[in-house]
């Protein structure tokens, strides 16, 4: 009896299932016969096959008629010295920061070479990101595990990326020192593993922190508790990053190289003689976000790398109003924090950031045609690296051709360390600009004083750079 029941439940089963996948909504058998047409298996369809079946796609959609060679004169260039490598972390928002300041202490001393300690800063970093965490569980400790902030601090209780925020946030509360004071580690300058286990940990502590809560716990014994977890983290950084240094001796050089006078600093007198103490005064940031209305000052929820520290606030401007401000910038010999989505059309043997550096559309038979605002609203395209704008080339009649950024990846990356991109390629990828007060119009300078519409941190221009 079993036996003949056991094909008969078979057939029901593939009823059942072939009924499920002819819903309305699903792929029907003629909808499939009509799809699978697009692929005719002609001799140029399989030779595209084979040719992708077995190469990078960036590779087979290399733009042979866009390789000719590179013009690498600027009309307009800040000088640099030294290209800095961030390695496998995720510092570049930091790297930046430094070399904006960076490059105005070698214009201002002539040293022959100058760095500053990017470990230094990073280790507090660390630790206030760390806090933040803990700080924001206590802060929604009423909310249930469901509630999107919540989640939101659970999914990202620390990270290695950052913007300009961290920088002004950091340095402006511990100072710096130069590299020589603290040089890098393996773990900085390969995060991800101390990331993960500080990360695990805090999460962990924010779960008990909770627990406190319901147990009844008021708040001041959730703060104690909070320290106590801090000291936990403030080890583990220690242990891969080193201790920072509270005070310590700085051979200045000449423009030679040769020792001129041993000063004895703290970070924060090494910081306002060699670098910028004013950084949340005299600086502003720029956003070129064409899927939210212009002339709008915004605030981004958690956009900040210290609990005490100030969620930073930019004003949305079309692009052409924020290359006028970079131009006067460079004009003025002053390098700016700049970012933008740097994956997209990258030649990285060359250095060079063009829209027609691949040609996917040949390739692939097919176009792709979102705008930049499309692909802001679709999480297609958003700011994920920061570096040092530095270069800009002008025609005859003032306007720019193209760009030059200082990079972080080392001096054997790109171009000699740099990238170059076209300004077309700047309209569509460049997102934030951070330009001094000096170079920003008055009429825009007006609009940080509105009071500005707070976007939640998980907006989707709002990524941190690394």
């Amino acid at each position: 009896m079993k036996k003949q029941l056991l094909p008969l439940i078979l057939l029901a089963t593939a009823l059942t299932t072939a009924q499920a996948q002819t819903k309305e909504g699903g792929i029907t058998p003629d909808m499939l016969k009509q799809i699978s047409q697009s692929y005719q298996g002609t001799p140029a369809d399989r030779a595209l096959r084979n040719a992708i079946g077995n190469n990078s796609i960036r590779a087979l959609a290399l733009n042979q008629d866009n390789l000719k060679d590179m013009d690498t004169h600027f009309s307009i260039r800040v000088n640099s010295k030294g290209i800095t490598d961030q390695q496998s972390s995720g510092r570049c928002w930091l790297f930046t920061g430094l070399n904006v300041m960076r490059a105005k202490t070698l214009a201002r001393y002539g040293f022959q070479s100058f760095e500053f300690s990017e470990i230094y800063p990073f280790f507090w970093d660390q630790l206030e990101k760390s806090n933040l965490f803990l700080q924001g569980i206590i802060d929604t400790r009423d909310r249930n595990l469901e509630d999107e902030t919540v989640q939101w601090l659970f999914k990202h209780p620390l990270s290695d990326g950052g913007t300009f925020t961290g920088v002004a946030d950091i340095v402006g509360k511990y100072g710096l020192v130069p590299k020589e004071a603290m040089p890098e580690t393996y773990s900085s300058n390969h995060t991800s593993q101390m990331a993960d286990l500080i990360g695990l940990k805090l999460k962990e502590y924010g779960l008990h922190l909770r627990e406190m809560s319901t147990q009844g716990k008021d708040e001041k014994d959730l703060k104690e508790e909070k320290t106590r977890m801090l000291g936990t983290i403030y080890r583990m950084l220690a242990l891969n990053l080193g201790v920072p240094p509270t005070e310590f001796d700085y051979v200045r050089r000449d423009a030679k190289g040769n020792p001129v006078e041993t000063e004895h600093h703290t970070p924060m007198t090494f910081l306002e003689k060699y670098g910028d103490p004013e950084l949340l005064t005299h600086y502003v940031m720029l956003m070129n976000d064409p899927s939210r209305p212009y002339y709008k000052t915004y605030e981004i929820d958690y956009d900040r790398h210290r609990y005490d520290g100030k969620n930073w606030t930019y004003v949305n401007l079309p692009i052409e109003d924020i290359k006028q401000m970079a131009i006067a910038s460079l004009k003025d010999s002053t390098m700016m924090y700049f970012s933008c989505d740097v994956g997209k059309f990258l030649d990285s043997k060359r250095g060079l950031l063009d829209i027609n550096n691949y040609d996917y559309e040949s390739l692939m038979g097919t176009t792709f045609g979102m705008d930049k605002k499309e692909r802001i609203q679709t999480f297609s395209s958003g700011s994920s690296h920061a570096m040092t704008l530095m270069a800009v080339d002008l025609d005859d009649q003032g306007k720019p051709t193209k760009w030059m950024v200082e990079n972080s990846w080392g001096a054997l990356s790109g171009y000699q360390g740099h990238l170059i991109m076209t300004d077309e390629w700047f309209n569509e990828y460049m997102f934030r600009l951070v330009v001094e007060t000096k170079y920003v119009p008055e009429e825009v300078m007006k609009l940080f004083k509105e009071k500005p519409v707070r976007l939640p941190a998980w907006d989707p221009m709002f990524a941190e750079e690394e």
